[in-house]
């Protein structure tokens, strides 16, 4: 798999390799003169694969705005032009099995995957939510998690503390990597302290420091969290367990960055990144009085909460193909298909765990996978049983089964996941069809007809 974003790069690789597909992502362009880049960039393409007499088929992904390309161009046989991503990977992958023996699969009862699709397909804004350069990928199609990491990436570009709150295996960890990645101290220390790791007497001098003899065992002078993080980021997980004392002593560090190691009088300045992270609600901590009101009202100022994995069902399928990419590589076993009845069991599934318990799910998975195709045997039964773990959710109880088979389909699942999303779009753009056709990359027709079907037209827009 060859990529490349320069047109001479494209011309010297097609002439120096045997390139048999060509796969271009224009869909981003939609002012005039992007559009009018794609033409040019189009018609020279396919006038240098007419002269070299070249057999490489192209497939584009152009934007819903664009005007159709030119009579010229749509005439070559190997020129093929999609405005959704879906239908593009779909027509790719069937063009494959033309030359595929596969006669013993069954691709009606399963999803193909191909070869490397983390490199195969190109990823659109309206499928992930990136955090570029050296930033690992946040995959989501969730409105209300995009909406989310677009806020906390305008943070994490300010020396401002940060406190996410999220369930357990939500992402808290990750996120919190992303936004010291990201920012002006990704060459400094990322330092990551569980609180709730630690016993309560001892939390202050990791943090802190602590001078010699300040205790029996302080046999020398330490340096705390605080000072060892020099001007990189520390994360503080679980800062619920923290006592009232060493809560406003955290409060000041936030303020002034003072504070005095255990033992001693000598003050020094952290010059260290806060982020905070609780998977539980501090206000009714507040409520109990077992969290200080003016720390929550410090740290309620950017706070960010982390949808459950279950509240985003339409990212499960998404993340669980990543996941599959990822151990088939470490772990060398082919993956080629997925089962439908694996996705239907993953949508079925509230997953307590959040992403981290999909991750763990999908590596076993792929481990048990023998045949190429990951089917339900490979998930663990407690999954196939609807036995769900433990959970902060009230909502999910305990050792429940999943509903019947047919509330769950995989169809069900997804038409559930479009029609929220086009819901959600539809409200952000103040239900203007043009600008929610256009954000969700679709035609104002397909959108109608979605809407037809969803029913969500008024009876009078629905007669027209």
């Amino acid at each position: 798999m060859l990529t490349t974003t320069e047109l001479s790069s494209v011309l010297t690789l097609l002439t120096e390799n045997d390139v048999n597909h060509l796969i271009i992502d224009q869909s981003a362009g939609t002012s005039e003169k992007e559009v009018a880049a794609a033409h040019d960039l189009r018609s020279r393409l396919i006038t240098f694969l007419k002269k070299h007499n070249l057999n490489t088929q192209v497939w584009e992904l152009v934007s819903v705005d664009e005007a159709r390309p030119a009579v010229e161009v749509t005439a070559f046989d190997r020129y093929v032009a999609y405005e959704r991503l879906e239908d593009l990977v779909s027509a790719y992958l069937a063009k494959l099995a033309e030359s595929v023996d596969v006669t013993t699969s069954r691709p009606s009862e399963s999803v193909e995957l191909p070869p490397d699709s983390s490199r195969l397909t190109p990823v659109s804004d309206a499928e992930m939510e990136v955090f570029d350069g050296n930033i690992p990928l946040v995959e989501t199609r969730s409105p209300q998690f995009r909406k989310m990491l677009t806020d906390l990436e305008i943070a994490g570009g300010h020396d401002v503390a940060i406190l996410l709150i999220g369930e357990t295996g939500s992402g808290k960890t990750h996120l919190s990597r992303m936004v010291h990645a990201r920012s002006p101290r990704n060459d400094q220390p990322f330092l990551h302290v569980a609180c709730g790791a630690l016993p309560r007497d001892l939390i202050e001098g990791e943090l802190f420091g602590h001078a010699k003899g300040a205790f029996t065992s302080a046999h020398a002078d330490k340096e705390g969290k605080f000072l060892a993080a020099r001007r990189g980021t520390i994360l503080l997980d679980e800062i619920d367990v923290l006592g009232p004392d060493q809560q406003v002593k955290l409060l000041r560090v936030i303020e002034t960055g003072e504070f005095e190691p255990v033992g001693s009088n000598r003050t020094h300045v952290s010059e260290a990144r806060l982020i905070f992270a609780s998977n539980l609600d501090l206000e009714p901590l507040v409520e109990q009085g077992k969290f200080r009101p003016d720390l929550y009202y410090r740290l309620n100022m950017m706070k960010f909460e982390i949808p459950p994995l279950r509240k985003r069902k339409m990212d499960i399928i998404p993340l669980s193909r990543l996941f599959i990419q990822k151990f088939r590589s470490k772990h060398g076993i082919p993956v080629s298909k997925i089962d439908d009845a694996v996705l239907d069991a993953l949508l079925g599934y509230p997953w307590p765990g959040n992403v981290r318990e999909l991750e763990h799910v999908m590596q076993r998975a792929v481990i048990y996978c023998r045949d190429g195709v990951l089917k339900p045997e490979h998930l663990p039964p407690h999954l196939l049983n609807g036995q769900v773990g433990p959970t902060n959710d009230p909502s999910i109880r305990l050792g429940t089964t999943k509903p019947a088979a047919d509330e769950n389909s995989l169809g069900q699942q997804v038409a559930v996941s479009e029609k929220e999303i086009i819901e959600q779009t539809l409200y952000k753009n103040n239900y203007s069809r043009t600008n929610t056709a256009k954000e969700l990359g679709i035609s104002r027709v397909t959108l109608y007809n979605k809407m037809k079907k969803y029913e969500m037209l008024k009876p009078s827009q629905s007669n027209n």
